[in-house]
């Protein structure tokens, strides 16, 4: 099979599980990494995983199957990085939900969807290995059973969560606040791409959390 896994941003923690797939399926499929939707030139499948650019549907129509990983339990969680706004909140367990792509985001018909247990001792990059892998895993059953596969609607619901794009004011620190209370907050903070931090004394200081083998 010709596949595309589109990931537009080449530093996302993601793209080294999609550089070991591909790697481990270049002798079974054709496979191509693509970080911008110029670079696409159809194929049976192509994977949007962690893609910001909009696929439109010129694109979409040059493959068979255009799919979405979204790490929610769809319809709600809509929008940017749903699984670290829900841990922030609280939640010790997230669903990823792979879909279809249309031209509304993340309203697509459901494939399959898989839940996840966060450990609530788990740092980011544990997070995102569990996350990542199960991703990998989704991939895989949808080459595998394509031809099986009944996608399901979306179910309406009246008012549907959505979240905001993060930014990098999304990981401030409260000095003044105990760390247990934050202590969500600043375990999915990546130290490389959006650290936490925290205002003090005129400075800005960068927290990392790190476990320590007892």
């Amino acid at each position: 099979m010709k596949i595309s896994l589109m990931c537009t941003d080449k530093t996302h923690p993601v793209y080294a599980y999609i550089e070991e797939w591909a790697s481990k399926n270049s002798a079974i499929h054709e496979v191509s990494i693509i970080s911008t939707t110029s670079e696409l030139t159809g194929g049976d499948f192509l994977f949007l995983i962690s893609a910001s650019e909009i696929v439109s549907p010129s694109i979409r129509e040059l493959y068979k199957y255009t799919l979405v990983l979204h790490a929610s339990d769809l319809p709600n969680g809509k929008g940017w990085s749903p699984h670290i706004w829900e841990i922030i909140n609280g939640k010790t367990q997230i669903t990823l939900s792979l879909i279809e792509a249309l031209e509304k985001v993340d309203t697509g018909d459901i494939w399959f969807k898989k839940v996840l247990n966060i450990g609530k001792h788990w740092l980011w990059y544990e997070i995102n290995h569990c996350l990542f892998s199960a991703e990998i895993q989704l991939i895989e059953k949808a080459i595998n059973e394509h031809n099986e596969v009944k996608p399901i609607h979306q179910p309406e619901i009246k008012s549907p969560s959505y979240y905001r794009k993060r930014t990098p004011a999304d990981s401030e620190v409260n000095p003044e606040a105990s760390i247990s209370s934050q202590f969500n907050l600043i375990r999915v903070c990546d130290p490389n791409r959006y650290p936490a931090y925290m205002k003090l004394y005129g400075h800005k200081y960068k927290i990392i959390l790190e476990k320590i083998d007892e």
